[in-house]
């Protein structure tokens, strides 16, 4: 029986029509193309849909994703990371089967190396490289850490003391392949484990390693002591850091790829009791920034919010905590006002991810390269919206509102702990509360807190001590369906997986300028901005538990103390 062309195939689902088939023929004549590529390249299919379709023409399974039941990762070790990559194959398990995932089943000869290892008994399936990549960097077995530890600690019988060591020799060590291994295999398994942070700390008679993931702290790796120098000399040498130097601290950056990530590791060397700790922040350079609509506020703060950043000027605050996403929200603000005809710059510490049209500027405190520096500068380049990272002291936040008052509009963050303090922040800076009144237009609180895994959340019903923590009564808790984490799997057995923002967002009205002027404290702004339909972030966590898609206790971790 003569199989289907793809192009059929595509036409009988509906993916494309006749005429965009027939488009993509003349393309093909004109080209020597095939009919998959010119199709992905005019963009009438995606990867997804093109490898099902291939799955239904070569009459094989399509994969269209691959999880933790399907790895048998004894199989997975067997065969060379390099091979896998480089021919985009995969063996998995499917259904009790011994299947070889591939991107292009017309590729015969790695089919068939492999099914040569796998004893020749082995099917085949159809993915498409996306799927096929991203199982092989999540699931290829790296060398796990007692085998690296084992291998450290061969030959190495006798004790010393780091004292002993020469410069010469923490050098020569820091290059030699157990710790190259094993500082590549930190930040592989970081990577893998999708971890924000890395975190390297020096004790008396333990160095310990723990990966911050969805915002927890996880211990991983407990290398022997005496390697310690050498750990950190190895990631000074990455980071173009001075190895002799330990009094002092010390910032540096390593870029590094995984699979077909693109990793930028910030690393910040600081001197402690017992030795250097090292903390990593991980940012990966590939993330598309968020969408403004997708980061799930309420409805009406979401209309608050697009009204106020289409205005010409004035002073947009994000304010929270380190690593409560207040960057993430300002990169989703700045792509919705991301236009050709709109000059933006932003002067940042660091620049995290790359926005295309947007002129980004790197501070370097070293050289005199300030936000206030820099602020100064770019005030001269004609720019309509200006984003500063951070507004950290009198001199930046006076610039700040200068700049909005002569017509732009200026996007930042604070580091408050709600939206009704960062007025009383300002004024302690030294702007003058006539000045906050006639610039500021909104500022909006955030924090993060875990999402709830969907493969193994429970329903459950939580003590009455709860409801009251919460300020829900009895009555109004018996129509909310709560739930519990259980763990799995999926989520490392925590019950949560990802994170989500919650909001509370104030512009500021007419009466809450007349009580900024009027040097009110923050309980009072906030009783006003109570007024307007201003819901706090312990109301926006209570409308994420209502969704199921949060616990009571990941909301009072980071808003309960706002509603005393």
């Amino acid at each position: 029986m003569e199989r289907k062309k793809i192009s059929e195939i595509l036409i009988q689902k509906g993916i494309i029509t006749e005429e965009q088939h027939r488009e993509c023929q003349k393309i093909k004549k004109e080209t020597g193309k095939i009919t998959g590529q010119v199709l992905l390249e005019k963009g009438y299919v995606t990867k997804q849909e093109l490898a099902e379709a291939l799955a239904i023409q070569m009459s094989v399974p399509f994969i269209d994703k691959i999880t933790d039941k399907m790895i048998n990762t004894e199989i997975l070790s067997k065969i060379p990371l390099k091979f896998l990559r480089q021919h985009i194959v995969i063996p998995i398990i499917y259904n009790d089967q011994k299947i070889i995932v591939t991107a292009d089943p017309r590729d015969l000869q790695p089919i068939d190396d492999l099914s040569l290892l796998l004893k020749g008994n082995a099917g085949y399936a159809v993915a498409s490289d996306e799927t096929i990549l991203e199982g092989i960097n999540k699931y290829y077995p790296l060398e796990t850490s007692s085998e690296m530890m084992a291998e450290l600690k061969e030959g190495e019988a006798e004790e010393f003391e780091l004292a002993t060591f020469e410069e010469k020799d923490l050098l020569e060590m820091a290059n030699e392949a157990p710790i190259i291994k094993l500082v590549n295999h930190i930040f592989f398994q970081a990577v893998k484990e999708e971890a924000s942070d890395i975190h390297i700390e020096a004790f008396e008679k333990e160095v310990r390693i723990r990966y911050r993931i969805d915002g927890e702290m996880y211990q991983k790796v407990l290398p022997p002591k005496r390697y310690q120098a050498a750990i950190v000399s190895r990631i000074k040498i990455m980071a173009n850091l001075n190895i002799a130097e330990k009094r002092l601290p010390q910032d540096g950056r390593i870029q590094i790829k995984v699979g077909d990530k693109q990793i930028d590791l910030r690393v910040s060397i600081l001197p402690c009791n017992f030795g250097e700790r090292v903390s990593i922040r991980l940012l990966d350079k590939g993330k598309e920034a968020f969408k403004l609509e997708n980061l799930g506020m309420r409805p009406e703060d979401l209309k608050i919010v697009l009204d106020l950043i289409s205005r010409p000027n004035g002073i947009f605050f994000v304010t929270g905590p380190t690593g409560s996403g207040k960057t993430s929200t300002l990169y989703a603000i700045l792509n919705k006002l991301n236009q050709p005809n709109v000059n933006i710059i932003t002067v940042e510490d660091p620049v995290e991810y790359t926005i295309n049209g947007v002129n980004q500027v790197q501070v370097i405190d070293k050289i005199g390269l300030t936000f206030a520096a820099a602020l100064r500068s770019i005030l001269r380049q004609d720019p309509d919206i200006v984003l500063i990272g951070e507004i950290r002291d009198a001199e930046t936040a006076q610039i700040a509102t200068q700049a909005s008052l002569t017509g732009h509009l200026v996007l930042s963050t604070i580091h408050t702990n709600d939206a009704p303090s960062t007025i009383t922040r300002l004024a302690d800076m030294g702007v003058e509360p006539y000045l906050t009144a006639s610039t500021v237009i909104c500022i909006m609180a955030q924090r993060l807190v875990r999402k709830l895994c969907s493969k193994c959340k429970q329903p459950f019903t939580p003590d009455a001590e709860l409801f009251s923590r919460l300020g829900i009564t009895k009555e109004a808790a018996a129509q909310i369906k709560f739930y519990k984490n259980v763990g799995c799997e999926e989520c490392l057995n925590t019950g949560f997986r990802g994170r989500l923002p919650i909001f509370e967002v104030m512009q500021i009205n007419d009466e809450i300028r007349k009580l900024i002027v009027a040097k009110a404290n923050a309980a009072e702004i906030r009783h006003a901005a109570e007024k307007e339909d201003f819901k706090s972030l312990l109301d926006d966590g209570i409308r994420r538990i209502k969704d199921g898609l949060t616990t009571i206790e990941e909301v009072l971790t980071v808003a309960y103390a706002e509603k005393e």
